[in-house]
């Protein structure tokens, strides 16, 4: 049999909208206690109110995931308002899409410090309470341009790679802590991240993958018995254009 999510407690990156928002009305449902994490004060306030209507308990970080030290602050808060993370969910993220000399150097730098650095600044907060407990789950969301670049999303697809390598060691370093460690790969999801402009001008978006789409599916794989997970899955819509 799988297991129970009510009574846990997740903290979600990029909380305020899109794939974040869906996942913590999605884990609210389970009775799953959550910790909301973003940028922008007003949209968590909107997404607690949301997550309230379910009985758990809700408190926001508001943070820049980017931000070591404003990170650790925000985690140790959020512990002791709702207690330590048995799931992470490490959903913030940034996309820019341009050709390799037409996107700038900060540019280059800004995404990989959000993609790449807020995931590690996040989950080396969490990390020490779930060993220390032996269990866990973290659920990285990366991208298929992690797995497959195409032209034109070269700092993207280099960030997305970044998180695919980084995810495989964590979940072999783990696993003897019974922390499970899955990484997620979508391909076009309706969010607010853009496509690209081709992308944007040729896609419909009730035919792209939708948000509570992904959130169905991690509820579904944090039940799974613990002696099973799925490390990497990508996700496709049916039928995008």
């Amino acid at each position: 049999m799988g297991q129970k999510l009510e009574g846990k407690i997740a903290y979600i990156t990029g909380a305020s909208q899109g794939i974040g928002r869906a996942t913590a009305i999605e884990l609210a449902k389970e009775g799953v206690n959550v910790g909301l994490i973003a940028r922008q004060e007003s949209k968590l306030e909107k997404v607690a109110e949301e997550v309230k209507k379910y009985g758990v308990n809700v408190d926001i970080g508001i943070v820049d995931v980017s931000d070591l030290t404003a990170v650790d602050q925000t985690i140790k808060n959020l512990a002791s308002t709702l207690g330590t993370p048995d799931i992470l969910i490490n959903n913030a993220g940034i996309a820019s899409y341009g050709k390799f000399l037409e996107t700038d150097p900060e540019e280059w730098r800004r995404i990989f410090d959000v993609n790449v650095f807020g995931m590690y600044n996040v989950t080396r907060a969490v990390l020490p309470s779930m060993i220390d407990e032996d269990r866990g789950d973290i659920i990285n969301i990366s991208s298929s341009s992690g797995l497959k670049a195409t032209a034109g999303t070269s700092a993207y697809s280099a960030s997305k790679f970044a998180v695919q390598g980084m995810s495989e060691a964590l979940m072999q370093e783990v696993r003897p802590h019974n922390i499970r460690v899955f990484t997620m790969n979508p391909s076009l999801v309706a969010t607010e991240l853009p496509f690209g402009e081709e992308l944007d001008e040729k896609n419909d978006p009730e035919k792209l993958m939708q948000p509570e789409d992904l959130a169905e599916y991690m509820v579904a794989q944090l039940k799974l018995n613990q002696r099973i997970f799925i490390k990497q899955s990508l996700q496709w819509a049916t039928n995008p254009f």
